[in-house]
């Protein structure tokens, strides 16, 4: 399945629950369909010391959500689609509505 989000994009929330939060990917997972953003979709995990010098407890991580919930964002003109211009042979991601660079 292909993404249309890339690592390291600015992308806006859609629906769901942290609907409006706005936030960098750091992971994409093309085969499962997901992504993970920065700040977004926080969840809390039980964590068993592995070594005992490390500590366990409750720690709040990122968790994965579908990429279909999630929209590219431009910071002139707030989400957008991606565009593909040519220059030179050279093939470069750009804002759909205002042509900035993504």
């Amino acid at each position: 399945m292909k993404v249309h989000v890339r690592a390291n994009d600015t992308v806006i929330v859609m629906s769901g629950d942290d609907k409006g939060k706005k936030g960098k990917v750091i992971e994409v997972s093309p085969k499962e369909g997901k992504v993970i953003v920065e700040g977004v979709n926080i969840v809390k995990k039980h964590v068993k010391p592995r070594p005992p010098q490390e500590a366990g407890g409750i720690v709040e991580a990122e968790a994965p959500m579908y990429a279909s919930k999630v929209q590219l964002y431009c910071s002139k003109c707030g989400p957008t689609r991606a565009a593909v211009k040519t220059e030179n042979g050279k093939k470069t991601r750009v804002c759909a509505k205002c042509g900035a660079a993504l």
